[in-house]
């Protein structure tokens, strides 16, 4: 069943992360009403960021406790460095809910070689979902940005990673910052109940353009996220779906 892609044009910033706040609480009561627990990966940036800040303002009273937080890309840093995508949900999320520490699952990105902490990682999916060898984990939900170039989680144009079917996690090295990332791989991204991607700023609206109405060979990175059996969301501000036809 291919997936059901929707977009949702909002007018402000401002407006799209109220409303992707009100998507996060409703896929995650959805869960845990379904099987009694919320599983949802992250994504870095300063997109989402806002979303972490205004559901800790406003969703504070979320069911937390029954929340599984893992992360769909990391740097290759400690969890303390200036660029460490868990040291910003840290700070804009966590430090302000009463959530059990032991339901963040955060990559071992301190580790000094990168794709031993994929490998880690990657048991830790295994563990936490109880998986059998040929099986992949399936997220109740997924957040995912876009950058200007098409890349998504740490998936870049033109990268090794691009080709992965069979791992769940791996250590990409990224040629125009000449370093590793640790990102899920498609087979994670295309399994998950939903994935929801973020977008605003009119510098993202070629690119949404060409991801959402362009057929381009090969397909920009972003263009390959579209889960089996599940529910693809945009939501765009005005100005990244200013280009759009319609």
């Amino acid at each position: 069943m291919p997936a059901t892609r929707t977009v949702e044009v909002l007018p402000t910033p401002a407006d799209l992360f109220h409303a992707a706040a009100d998507e996060f609480v409703r896929v995650g009561n959805a869960a845990i009403a379904r099987h009694d627990r919320f599983t949802v990966a992250l994504a870095g940036g300063s997109t989402p960021k806002s979303l972490y800040s205004l559901l800790a303002k406003e969703h504070a009273r979320f069911t937390w406790r029954k929340t599984f937080l893992f992360f769909g890309d990391e740097r290759h840093v400690p969890p303390d460095h200036p660029d460490s995508n868990y040291r910003m949900v840290n700070e804009s999320l966590l430090s302000k809910i009463s959530m059990p520490p032991k339901h963040v699952y955060r990559v071992p990105a301190e580790n000094r070689d990168a794709h031993a902490a994929a490998a880690e990682y990657e048991d830790d999916l295994r563990r936490f979902f109880q998986l059998k060898p040929s099986d992949f984990p399936r997220f109740d939900l997924i957040l995912l940005g876009m950058g200007t170039d098409g890349h998504t989680a740490s998936l870049f144009p033109n990268s090794q990673a691009l080709k992965e079917q069979s791992r769940f996690v791996v250590a990409n090295f990224v040629e125009k910052f000449n370093a590793y990332r640790i990102t899920f791989t498609y087979p994670v991204l295309n399994h998950a109940e939903e994935v929801m991607f973020l977008a605003i700023g009119a510098d993202k609206a070629p690119m949404v353009s060409q991801v959402l109405e362009g057929e381009n060979s090969p397909p920009y990175p972003a263009q390959r996220v579209r889960p089996a059996d599940g529910r693809l969301l945009w939501m765009l501000d005005e100005a990244a779906a200013d280009r759009l036809t319609s």
